[in-house]
């Protein structure tokens, strides 16, 4: 099975890519760490800051990945802002029943409520280098996800009043429908 842990920055999805991989036993691979490859091995012009242009650079050799690993009867979750909401696109039928998606956003009174927070764990799993919190930024993002995810069927999972890991993390396995 492959899991697709999508939306926006600053919401959790490596911290709980990392839980998730901890609980089933699947790796998961950053799709940021793919973004700085291509980045540091000159094969894009974009840059860190390129969000948009990059979701739809990166998403053809992440469509193959996907489903070489399914192919191969291999699972993984792949987790990052760079799953475009026509993920679909990419796969025939057969690949798509061994694909699960989820996007996690963050709403905007959590995020105004919480600003510290954000700030204060945004490297909890990975090191971000120089990495300031846009709050604005945060929260039009965390609306575009929620907005392109009920939009073309991607179950959303918004955080909302309070970061509860254990019920975000059972909710995000409910979407995902993971079976242990």
């Amino acid at each position: 099975m492959i899991y697709l842990i999508g939306g926006s920055s600053h919401v959790g999805k490596t911290f709980f890519s990392q839980k998730l991989m901890e609980d089933i036993k699947v790796p998961y691979l950053s799709i940021d760490h793919m973004k700085m490859m291509f980045i540091r091995s000159g094969l894009t012009k974009l840059t860190p800051e390129d969000d948009y242009e990059m979701r739809y650079f990166l998403w053809p050799y992440l469509a193959e990945y996907i489903k070489t690993c399914i192919e191969n009867n291999q699972s993984l979750i792949l987790e990052g802002c760079y799953i475009p909401e026509n993920f679909r696109d990419a796969f025939e039928e057969e690949y798509l029943k061994d694909i699960r998606i989820v996007y996690i956003v963050m709403s905007e009174a959590y995020i105004r409520n919480h600003e510290k927070d954000l700030i204060d764990k945004a490297s909890v799993i990975e090191c971000r280098i120089e990495d300031e919190v846009d709050i604005e930024r945060l929260i039009m993002c965390s609306k575009e996800f929620k907005e392109l995810g009920r939009a073309n069927n991607i179950p959303v999972l918004e955080i909302d009043k309070a970061f509860d890991e254990e019920a975000i993390f059972r909710e995000l396995k409910e979407k995902l429908e993971v079976s242990k």
